[in-house]
């Protein structure tokens, strides 16, 4: 499918009962939302047949849906991109767009495989909106999760970010910050350790977001088996 081919089956694929749904989760995107799964996005993914187009086909192919505005076709962008395609300039044009958790979430699965994302994970971290902010701590969370040739020194990098990030109030960053200390807990018995260690210092700190994303942490990572 091309282009036009891909909005005119999104937009036949809407659903606005689902849209009410996605509010009650806080899914309100400031873009077009038309209501549809990260399940059929995925499975529309596999009709688009990726695998039979070329990685410039498929760069110019994301660039073109994430311009269109909708919501869902720029978590559709994030599938079919080829992360080596990514540029930074473009990682900083799509970031302004983050509205909503889900999308954050899902487009740093493909920011995770590029390869600026420690550096972003560094300056988003430090940035003031609430999405870009979130980002950072997904994207740790993420490697956490899946890249096997990071060293457990290697996440010793991201303790400092994590620890600062804690006392940030905003829901959804709070969340992601503390996914990202679990997910890193989780990687081996070594890292769940350190993990522990610094939830208890986090625990320490005088503020309520602190004191919620440390207890939630350790009551996770103490646990005799994971």
């Amino acid at each position: 499918m091309n282009y036009v081919q891909i909005i005119k089956k999104l937009k036949s694929m809407s659903n606005p009962k689902n849209v009410e749904g996605m509010a009650r989760f806080g899914i309100t995107p400031k873009s077009k939302i038309l209501g549809i799964s990260i399940w059929e996005l995925r499975k529309l993914k596999k009709e688009i047949d990726t695998n039979s187009a070329s990685s410039a086909d498929r760069h110019e192919l994301a660039q073109k849906l994430w311009a269109s505005g909708i919501h869902e076709a720029r978590i559709l962008a994030s599938f079919i991109e080829d992360p080596e395609k990514v540029t930074e300039k473009q990682l900083d044009r799509w970031v302004k767009d983050f509205d909503s958790w889900d999308i954050v979430d899902q487009v740093s699965e493909l920011i995770a495989h590029t390869s600026y994302v420690v550096k972003k994970i560094h300056e988003w971290s430090n940035h003031d909106g609430e999405f870009v902010k979130r980002a950072a701590f997904s994207l740790i969370a993420e490697l956490a999760w899946w890249e096997k040739k990071m060293r457990d020194k290697d996440f010793e990098q991201f303790y400092p970010i994590i620890k600062r990030g804690a006392t940030d109030e905003r829901n959804f960053v709070k969340k992601a910050v503390n996914w990202a200390l679990r997910q890193i807990g989780k990687r081996n018995k070594n890292l769940r350790k350190e993990a522990i260690k610094l939830a208890n210092e986090i625990q320490k700190i005088d503020n309520k977001s602190a004191k919620w994303i440390a207890k939630d942490a350790l009551k996770e990572l103490s646990r005799k088996r994971l």
